[in-house]
């Protein structure tokens, strides 16, 4: 009998600590559409342009996340202080080669579209001209946003099928497939709130979509970026 209460208190704990691990905020990081982290040549985790260390996760920067506490020896002695964790070192140098690319959706798509429209082209090529320049750029993100009229599920689908067509004109143009990652993240990261625009939240409430029109964007940058030398 008493085997198996151990046994099922193992399974117990199993089983938080697998729930605990999926409930995990992996917003710091890159992830794939099955919430996995991307990793680099290195095995280390991909960082998104705008990581914190209040977003380090334990997979992937165990040093920055707090431990739980140690019940205290008996007789209870004073714990020792604990040395400052040191962060891991950064992916890449701290400067990166060019800044990050912010483009309105309205510039490179047709409305409720994810084709490139033709005239986009040249503003396109100047990301495939900073990606011939800086080889030690290893890899760009490309991310595709929406703003918030429509269902999650059809936004998240658009700001996919986006940020794809844009990775792909960039590998059509002679950039590395290796080098370029795509991700859409929907209506999830609004730069604006519109919270005070009447009327339905619809396309045909004129005003709400040229209020919600800076949250409809493709944001390009650099996740991972070798060292020079210089």
């Amino acid at each position: 009998m008493k085997s198996r209460l151990l046994v099922l208190a193992a399974v117990l704990l199993a089983s938080a600590a697998a729930s605990a691990a999926a409930a995990e905020d992996k917003s710091g990081y890159w992830v794939n559409s099955e919430g996995t982290v991307w990793r680099s040549g290195y095995d280390l985790c991909w960082r998104a342009g705008y990581w914190t260390p209040a977003l380090a996760i334990a997979e992937c920067d165990p040093d920055l996340v707090a431990k739980p506490a140690e019940p205290a020896p008996q007789p209870a002695a004073p714990a020792a202080e604990a040395p400052a964790p040191t962060p891991p070192a950064p992916v890449g140098p701290q400067k990166p080669a060019f800044e990050k690319f912010t483009f309105s959706a309205e510039t490179l798509f047709a409305f409720d579209k994810a084709d490139i429209r033709s005239d986009a082209s040249a503003i396109l090529d100047d990301v495939v001209a900073k990606m011939q320049k800086y080889p030690e750029v290893e890899l760009i993100v490309v991310t595709g946003h929406t703003d918030r009229i429509g269902t999650n599920a059809y936004n998240q689908k658009l700001s996919d099928r986006r940020a794809s067509s844009v990775r792909n004109y960039l590998v059509n143009k002679g950039v590395d497939g290796s080098r370029v990652q795509s991700v859409g993240r929907g209506e999830s990261e609004p730069v604006v709130a519109c919270g005070n625009v009447k009327g339905k939240e619809s396309g045909s409430n004129k005003a709400l979509v040229q209020c919600l029109q800076p949250n409809r964007r493709v944001v390009i940058e650099i996740a991972v970026q070798r060292e020079t030398g210089n």
